[in-house]
Formats: C-alpha cells, sequence, structure tokens
C-alpha cells in the first residue's frame, strides 16, 4: 500500500526535475545564441573604440562563427562518450570564461581571440542539447512540448540579442554586451551540476576517431570560413576553399566507412527523416538569418533608424515565437503532425520574405516590414519545432549526441550561408546601382530588394523539399 501512496510523489518529483533541468539546457543554449547576434548593433562602437579597420570588423563576427559550426560535430560525438552533463558545464565554463575577456578586451587582437574562444565554449554547450532533451523527454507528447520551449528560447534569443546589443550598448558600453554573461553563466553552471543527471558516456576508447575528428572539423571550420570570408576574396580564392573542405568531406566520409569505431556512424543518413529534416534546415536558416541581418541594415542605412531604436522594432518577433511556440506548438502538432505544421510555417516564411521584397527607399516599419516580421514570426514558430522532432526523431538513442550536434551544425552553416550570399548580392547590387548614378539610399534599398526576393526563393525551395522528402510514410 505504501508503494501506491509513494509512486505518484516520486513521479511528480521526476517531472519538476525533469522541466527544471529543461530550463537550465534553455538558459544556457539562450547565452551561446544571444552571443551570435547581439555584437551586431555594437559593431560601429567596437570598431571606433578598437580601431578595426572595415574589413577586420567582420572577424569580430567569424571569429566566433568559425570554432562554434566547426566543432559541433565532434563536441557531439564526444558528449556520447564522455558524458552530456560533463560536455555542457564543460562549455558553460569556458563560454563565460571567454565572455569576460571579452568584456575586457583592449585591443582587436584580444578580442577576436576571446571570440574564437567563445565559439568552442558555445559548440560544447550547444552540441548536446538537444540530446539531453530527447533523453529527459522520452514520451511523444512531452517531448513535443519539451522541444516547443526549447526552440522558442533559441528562436527568441536570435531576435532579443538584437535588441539587448542596441539597449547595452546605447546605455553603458559595447564591453557589456560580453560582460552580462559572466552573472547568467556562473548561475547556469552552477544550476547544471547541481540538478542535471549525470550520464556516464560510453567512454572515450569506443569510439574516439581523432583522425576522423581531425578531418571533420578542419572540413567543417574551413566550409564556414569560405562561406563568412566569401565576400572579401576573388571567385578563384574561394573556390579553391570549398574545394579544400570538400576533399576533407571526402576523406572523412572513406575513413567513417571504413574505420571499427566511426565518429559518426554513416548509418544515420539512411534516415530519412533526419537527413531531410537537416537539408530543409539549411535553407530555412538561411532566409531567416537574412531577414535578421538585412532586416536590421534596412531599418540603420534606408530608415535612419538608431542602435536602441533597430533593437525595439526587432521586439515584436520574439514575443510572437515565444507565446506561439510556448502556447500552441506541441498541441498543434499533436493534432496536425509534425509534417503538415511544418508545411504551414514554411508557406508564411516564404510569403513573409516575398513581401520583404518590396521594401522601398521610402519605406514605413508600420506598413513595409512589420507584417512581413509577424508573418515570418508565425512560420517560424510554427516550422521549427515541427522540424527539430523530425530530425530527432530519426536518430537512436544512442546517437542523439551526434544527431544534436549535426541538427546545430547545419543551422549555423545555413546561416552563414545566407549572411554570406545575401548581403554579397545585396551591395554588389547598390555599387551597380551607385556606379549607374543613383542616389545612395534608393540604391541601398534596391539591394536589399534583391536579398529579400532571392530569400524568398530559398524558402520556397525549402518547402518543396520537406513536401518531398518529409512526407510520412503509411
Amino acid at each position: 500500500m505504501s508503494a501506491v501512496i509513494e509512486s505518484p510523489v516520486r513521479a511528480t518529483r521526476t517531472v519538476h526535475s525533469r522541466w527544471t533541468s529543461l530550463a537550465i539546457l534553455c538558459a544556457g543554449t539562450l547565452m551561446t545564441i544571444l552571443d551570435g547576434n547581439i555584437v551586431t548593433v555594437a559593431m560601429p562602437a567596437i570598431q571606433s573604440d578598437l580601431g578595426f579597420s572595415a574589413s577586420g570588423l567582420a572577424w569580430v563576427v567569424n571569429a566566433y562563427l568559425i570554432p562554434f559550426g566547426g566543432l559541433l560535430l565532434l563536441a557531439g560525438r564526444l558528449g556520447d562518450l564522455v558524458g552530456r552533463k560533463r560536455m555542457f558545464t564543460a562549455g558553460l565554463a569556458v563560454f563565460t570564461a571567454a565572455s569576460v575577456l571579452c568584456g575586457v578586451a583592449d585591443s582587436p587582437g584580444v578580442l577576436i581571440a576571446a571570440r574564437a574562444l567563445q565559439g568552442f565554449g558555445g559548440a560544447m554547450t550547444t552540441a548536446v542539447v538537444l540530446g539531453m532533451l530527447v533523453s529527459l523527454f522520452p514520451e511523444p507528447r512531452e517531448q513535443a512540448g519539451a522541444i516547443a520551449v526549447f526552440s522558442a528560447v533559441g528562436a527568441a534569443g536570435g531576435a532579443l540579442g538584437t535588441f539587448l546589443g542596441g539597449a547595452l550598448t546605447e546605455a553603458l558600453n559595447w564591453h557589456w554586451i560580453f560582460l552580462i554573461n559572466l552573472p547568467i553563466g556562473v548561475a547556469a553552471w552552477v544550476a547544471a551540476v547541481r540538478v542535471l543527471d549525470r550520464e556516464p558516456g560510453a567512454g572515450l576508447g569506443r569510439g574516439a576517431d581523432y583522425p576522423g575528428a581531425a578531418l571533420v572539423t578542419g572540413a567543417l571550420m574551413l566550409t564556414v570560413y569560405t562561406i563568412v570570408g566569401s565576400g572579401e576574396r576573388d571567385l578563384s580564392a574561394t573556390l579553391s576553399l570549398a574545394a579544400t573542405a570538400a576533399a576533407l568531406f571526402v576523406a572523412f566520409t572513406v575513413r567513417q566507412a571504413r574505420t571499427e569505431r566511426p565518429l559518426l556512424r554513416l548509418r544515420l543518413f539512411r534516415s530519412r527523416l533526419l537527413t531531410g529534416a537537416n537539408a530543409v534546415q539549411v535553407l530555412m536558416i538561411a532566409t531567416m538569418y537574412g531577414f535578421q541581418f538585412i532586416g536590421a541594415l534596412y531599418l540603420q542605412r534606408v530608415l535612419g533608424y538608431g542602435e536602441l531604436l533597430t533593437g525595439t522594432a526587432f521586439l515584436p518577433a520574439p514575443i510572437v515565437i515565444g507565446v506561439l511556440m510556448l502556447g500552441l506548438s506541441a498541441r498543434t502538432i499533436g493534432r496536425f503532425g509534425a509534417y503538415r505544421v511544418l508545411l504551414a510555417g514554411l508557406v508564411l516564411i516564404t510569403a513573409g520574405t516575398a513581401l520583404l521584397g518590396r521594401v522601398p527607399a521610402q519605406g514605413s516599419y508600420m506598413t513595409d516590414v512589420l507584417p512581413a516580421m509577424l508573418l515570418l514570426s508565425v512560420g517560424f514558430a510554427a516550422a521549427m519545432p515541427a522540424l527539430t522532432g523530425l530530425a530527432m526523431s530519426g536518430a537512436r538513442e544512442e546517437d542523439a549526441g551526434v544527431a544534436s550536434g549535426l541538427f546545430n551544425t547545419t543551422q549555423v552553416v545555413g546561416g552563414s550561408l545566407g549572411l554570406a550570399a545575401l548581403s554579397v548580392l545585396a551591395a554588389s547590387r547598390t555599387e551597380e546601382l551607385l556606379g549607374e548614378g543613383a542616389a545612395v539610399v534608393a540604391a541601398t534599398a534596391e539591394g536589399y530588394q534583391l536579398a529579400f526576393r532571392v530569400a524568398a526563393v530559398v524558402a520556397a525551395g525549402a518547402l518543396v523539399l520537406a513536401a518531398a522528402v518529409l512526407r510520412p510514410r503509411r
């Protein structure tokens, strides 16, 4: 009789513990996502204070993206081997320490080195989160709710970073966009150590393919470097770097097929859901990152917004995304299925981006930007949790860490690709029009129009691919 009475209490405590663990995972993830965007609005202040050149300033972003994107897959696999909690807490410690170094940097070299260290810590923290989440919530309905919460934090964090970057830079100075991570990071680390369940892992002797790790990490870093720096070098150099990265990927694939203990089991790619969801994510994230970057530039350079006003203008996005993901996402997916919800979200993303392709030089935030932003926000709130659930449902438990790392890797590659391609398109079109004698604001606006129209085509491609590849089988 006593066992019957104690069981519900124990079960309730377990439920509370799992949701507390989810909150800790979300806090760690939010820090890394915020830091990917928070510097965007503060870049002019950083350049003025530290004396960055115009080309060197891009490395404040690139120095973070390259190790972050390059190490996600390796960090995910190592999390499976040494324990995901250990990898997560170590990543939090590295990221927090690097944030302090960024905040006290007094030269370009110190800031770039500290940003690279942040990228290492961010990869360690982010790579294992989805694997831990799937283990915490194995029941499908609860898992859908947990993924919705996690996706809401991630999606809202991107737009929230733009607001916080402007607010902190204008109210205090740019150093605080990094120093704010110290109390958050310490609190998250202490909570993670005390609350998260320890996962022993399989052991380094059961899958530590170090040559394979070197090949894939080098290939991913070189890929991100090639993408983010494509606008600063000529076509032949970009093609040479891309060919080298492709050769490293081929060498890695050959090794994984032959080695006894591969870093990435190639059978993962036999999963239609995992492979298809990652491919769709590259296109969808390229569109969304392009909107955040090009949209912020349009507000500043065409509409004349300041740093704080630009950040404030983006606030509707995280609010809409957070409310919809937390309030409706899990129930909507449970009722209509992840596939249908994903397609509906991609339709809205395509429509919102196409609407932005009409933004004029004499535009208005309320009529030309906000309606499109709301469409994109609703679409992303629907699509992202559905896509995440489809991707992780295609991985086995023992591969959850590396599948999580793979999903996050395609996110970074898609974002980097979108930023690089769309910003180069916009800049090239603007320069062409300026050469023909067009006014600066008009030429700039038309460059952004072209970028948004191309982004709409990319989003439509994601929709077609998802419809074809991710359809449920009876």
